[in-house]
């Protein structure tokens, strides 16, 4: 079988609601033809975007001084309505013979685009070629969806191209197959964001949670609500979108062990993200160090700098820094929930155990494992933890769907006034 064939209407029509599409500067040339990428706006799921997908039928897609002309104006109009941004990308690169002119183009794009960030969602979807400036310009949108043939480099020689080096390298949150399949995955995407930065995320009608759960997110998740985002990148740890009583959510889940270097990234990226349109971050926290110094302090960074509501559960052992950046005071976490069997340590528990009590080491060798553990049940437990008002509650699994309902319209009226300032350095 041959490549798919289709068209940049092909897309932009299964992209909005029936009827709902407008193109805007339908008319514009580039030299003697048509630009080369169709832009416009319409309702998906009823909510007001802008999209423009780039039209490899005229000049292969190629950017040129029309054709930015046509998306700078379309990030503009998305500026002033607070809209969001969805782009698809497929192309061949820049025309060349443009030199400066074209230098300036992807100058502009860039700098609209970055304007947008953290006003309105943007949504980048690559179902081409998308290799140099172009490639930029896609990955400076918050969420990247490729085809699985798609490619996506800086380096125009698409050295380290593919949708699994770039799902696996942290760059791509999504692959999947066909444009249709796209297409369905970005409006999937916006239905957990808000308009803009002013707005609240739209609300679902309430379903029940996943029955026969088996992993923590779906005992409090609405049923089929869950979309995970990022692929194996930074595993263990896993980032989500959610809903919970019919309302977006963002979730951070940590697997046990040591949160890597990626995986601080992963989550940072995720909680800036859900900060910048104020939806609520639930921190699902089993870990016991990390292993960057500086992508921990970055992340601490990003938790305590984050206004949005934020919940932490403790599902499983919470040591020393990775306790205090994900569920304690550096957090800024509004809440926190443990599990019954949860423990709460300085450092390794283990390790506090032999400190903490002497006796254990006098153990024989033989008993030395059980008494250790003893003290870390007596004295390191949730229960411990909440007499020292170090967690708000111990629940059990099933309990907190109902837990999260309630909090979470509690905290959707939070406010939170900070010191001005251009940026954190």
């Amino acid at each position: 079988m041959g490549a798919e064939k289709y068209s940049s209407y092909d897309v932009l029509n299964a992209f909005f609601d029936d009827g709902s599409f407008q193109e805007t500067d339908a008319y514009l040339k580039s030299g003697d033809g048509a630009a080369e990428a169709v832009t416009g706006f319409g309702t998906v799921d009823g909510v007001p975007v802008y999209a423009f997908a780039q039209n490899v039928d005229v000049c292969g897609g190629a950017m040129s001084k029309s054709q930015a002309k046509k998306i700078t104006k379309l990030y503009n109009a998305a500026l002033k309505t607070g809209a969001p941004v969805v782009g698809f990308y497929d192309s061949v690169g820049g025309k060349l013979e443009q030199k400066y002119e074209m230098l300036s183009a992807y100058g502009n794009i860039l700098r609209k685009s970055s304007k947008l960030s953290g006003v309105v969602p943007q949504i980048s979807v690559v179902l081409g070629s998308c290799l140099g400036t172009s490639a930029l310009i896609a990955a400076a949108a918050d969420y990247i969806i490729m085809d699985k043939d798609a490619k996506l480099s800086v380096d125009t020689s698409a050295v380290n191209a593919s949708a699994e080096e770039n799902l696996n390298s942290g760059i791509a949150s999504f692959i999947c197959e066909g444009y249709a399949a796209c297409v369905d995955k970005a409006k999937a995407l916006l239905g957990y964001f808000p308009a803009n930065n002013l707005e609240p995320a739209p609300a679902f009608e309430t379903v029940p949670a996943y029955t026969d759960p088996d992993k923590l997110p779906k005992y409090f998740a609405d049923e089929n609500s869950l979309l995970r985002v990022g692929g194996g990148y930074g595993e263990p740890v896993c980032t989500a979108f959610g809903r919970v009583n019919g309302y977006p959510v963002g979730i951070v889940v940590t697997k046990g062990g040591v949160i890597s270097a990626d995986s601080a990234k992963k989550m940072a990226k995720h909680v800036r993200f859900c900060d910048a349109f104020s939806i609520p971050v639930i921190t699902i926290v089993d870990a016991e160090a990390f292993d960057s110094l500086h992508d921990a302090s970055k992340l601490i960074s990003v938790y305590a700098e984050a206004t949005a509501p934020k919940i932490s559960i403790i599902s499983g052992t919470a040591v020393g820094a990775v306790y205090i950046a994900l569920a304690g005071s550096a957090s800024g976490a509004d809440l926190v929930y443990a599990l019954p069997d949860a423990v709460i340590s300085p450092i390794a528990p283990k390790a506090a155990a032999f400190i903490l009590d002497e006796s254990i080491a006098d153990a024989p060798v033989a008993e030395q494992e059980a008494r250790a553990l003893d003290f870390v049940k007596a004295n390191l437990s949730a229960f411990k933890a909440a007499e020292d008002g170090y967690a708000d509650d111990i629940v059990e699994a099933d309990g907190l769907r109902d837990k999260l309902v309630s909090a979470l319209d509690m905290l959707s009226s939070k406010r939170v006034s900070a010191l001005p300032k251009k940026h954190t350095t």
